[in-house]
């Protein structure tokens, strides 16, 4: 080809590209597409900040408010609960928008999220619900007496709160599936707006929570045993000593809501937890497998459920004595019960460890996949589980430097550093097996290969006149054999392997070793303060921020522990 003929050819070829029905209009549908993506992108991204924004604001006024309503300085506890209630009411008002437009408008939530919100997350939410409310019903009655000499804000709160339970519990459960794709940065705001309403009413009781335990001794050397619950009422409660109750049942209804207090810090981080997940799946797309249905059974699973229970009696009775003893003015009676419940805690989380090992090294000979697919549900609960288990890690950690540079003189200062050591030990080996349960696919029965004779495939030889008299005098041995077969899957799948049973065994324990080690420091027991090493060697003041931050830390990884134990028992 000259040069003068590639000319041609290039000319050519460049006025189809111009023309309108050439081949360069190919290229503009995709220029098109490229850029609504670009755009859509960009509406994704700047509904994600700004919700963001939100969230990140008001935890920070939240967290200056609860700072200083319970310091001394001139912001009282009704201002931060007139803060409260704004953001309440807000957070509820676009709860029922939500709920009324995505009922209206069809194809409002095209996508569900098969992973998110499980019946057992909602059932706990339901829970913690009821208990809350019923905590709000206490202070009410509790709070009414006090209205001619305090604030009316303090009763409103409480009625205001219990609104928003009900409000909120009932849009969760309802919605926790939701993968909303009309109105998404509006969803997004919103879900922000209530994830940081829970995380503000969770920060406000566990401030209320910490000055139970830990309100500053009058003794000069700040190193005595600490009793918070009398010295709670009269600082976060109502008045002064000139308020006086107008009926007699304000302090059983006090001490009655103070035990309902655990029940409500979990409500907060349970409707945290869903709100956040719900924020990820605004405007996702899931590709549309359902969820593995997996019934709850405990057939074949004994050894793990009879020891959880035992476990957890034992621990209930040594917490119980543990609390009868701290009230008395008896020294050595403190010392014993601590030692009894430094002891019960040693054997509760030894026995874990050995337990976890024995799921763990399962494990290795388990040869199920691990799960591909991203979802929102999974990160957060692994998340979830490595965040909160840094409260319980920060306070061993203390506890053994505390421990070991005083030369861990006296029985309990020894128990106290086996405690620790054993503690960090627990906690690194629950993680790996929770975190690894999560990550597999879950148990799928393999049945056994059985060949069926067809009755109408004739034998060589055979007359074809008899064909109607055989398939007569096959069928009943037809029948029988499909209700061997039958039969034969019937038996074989209530079979557990050995590998799911040992699992389910270990999950079990597991689970029910949590339950009791959330229950003793949520209801109360604070060893960390009735044995005082620790606070001679940090001093109270440092000791008792320490001991505020990762404690509640501590308990929600017990409980956060549980539910992901149970999804590891069903999926096993």
């Amino acid at each position: 080809m000259t040069a003068k003929d590639r000319e041609t050819e290039e000319a050519h070829l460049s006025n189809n590209i111009n023309t309108p029905g050439g081949t360069g209009s190919v290229c503009e549908p995709d220029l098109n597409i490229s850029s609504t993506e670009h755009g859509r992108d960009r509406g994704r991204n700047w509904g994600w900040m700004l919700s963001g924004i939100i969230c990140i604001n008001i935890l920070m006024l939240g967290c200056a408010l609860v700072s200083s309503a319970y310091s001394n300085v001139k912001i009282s506890t009704p201002d931060l609960q007139i803060f409260l209630i704004i953001i309440i009411l807000l957070t509820s008002v676009w709860m029922v928008y939500y709920t009324i437009y995505t009922a209206r408008t069809e194809d409002a939530v095209v996508y569900k999220d098969s992973h998110a919100g499980p019946i057992w997350l909602r059932g706990g939410l339901v829970l913690f619900g009821i208990l809350s409310i019923i905590m709000d019903i206490f202070k009410i009655a509790s709070y009414v007496g006090y209205l001619h000499c305090d604030s009316a804000v303090k009763v409103a709160f409480p009625v205001v709160q219990l609104v928003f339970i009900l409000v909120q519990t009932y849009f969760f459960w309802i919605h926790a599936k939701d993968c909303v794709q009309l109105q998404k940065n509006i969803s997004r705001c919103g879900l922000m707006l209530t994830l940081s309403t829970n995380l503000a009413l969770w920060m406000t009781t566990v401030a209320e929570e910490s000055l139970h335990q830990t309100t500053v001794p009058d003794y000069p050397n700040n190193s005595t045993k600490l009793s918070g619950r009398s010295l709670y009422i009269s600082r976060t409660g109502y008045g002064d000593n000139k308020c006086k109750c107008s009926h007699s049942s304000c302090s059983i209804f006090k001490e009655a809501y103070y035990y309902l207090y655990p029940f409500n810090i979990e409500y907060s981080l349970f409707a945290s937890a869903m709100a956040y997940v719900m924020w990820k799946n605004a405007g996702r797309v899931t590709g549309g497998h359902a969820h593995h249905n997996i019934k709850f059974s405990l057939k074949d699973v004994v050894v793990g459920p009879v020891l959880g229970v035992l476990l957890v009696v034992s621990g209930l009775a040594t917490f119980i004595v543990y609390e009868i003893a701290m009230k008395k003015d008896d020294d050595e009676k403190k010392d014993r019960a601590v030692m009894m419940h430094f002891v019960m805690n040693i054997v509760i989380v030894a026995l874990m460890s050995v337990s976890t090992v024995i799921g763990s090294a399962v494990y290795k000979v388990d040869h199920r996949e691990h799960v591909s697919e991203k979802n929102p549900t999974r990160s957060l609960d692994v998340g979830l589980l490595v965040g909160a288990s840094l409260g319980q890690f920060i306070l061993s950690y203390f506890s053994i430097v505390a421990t070991v540079a005083t030369s861990a003189k006296g029985y309990l200062n020894r128990l106290n550093l086996a405690l620790a050591i054993l503690m960090v030990v627990q906690l690194g080996l629950q993680n790996f097996f929770i975190i690894e349960g999560l990550h597999r696919e879950p148990f799928h029965e393999v049945l056994p290969v059985t060949v069926l004779s067809n009755p109408y495939v004739l034998e060589s030889g055979k007359d074809l006149s008899n064909i109607k008299g055989s398939v007569k005098d096959t069928k009943p041995s037809s029948e029988h054999t499909a209700h061997s077969l039958h039969g034969h899957i019937a038996e074989h799948r209530v079979k557990l392997s050995w590998k799911r049973r040992v699992l389910k065994e270990v999950c079990a324990f597991l689970l029910l070793g949590n339950i009791i080690l959330w229950t003793m420091p949520a209801f109360g027991a604070r060893p960390q303060f009735d044995h005082d090493t620790e606070t001679k060697f940090y001093k109270f003041s440092m000791w008792a921020a320490i001991v505020n931050v990762g404690l509640p830390f501590g308990i929600f990884y017990r409980m956060h522990s549980v539910a992901s134990l149970f999804e590891v028992f069903l999926t096993s």
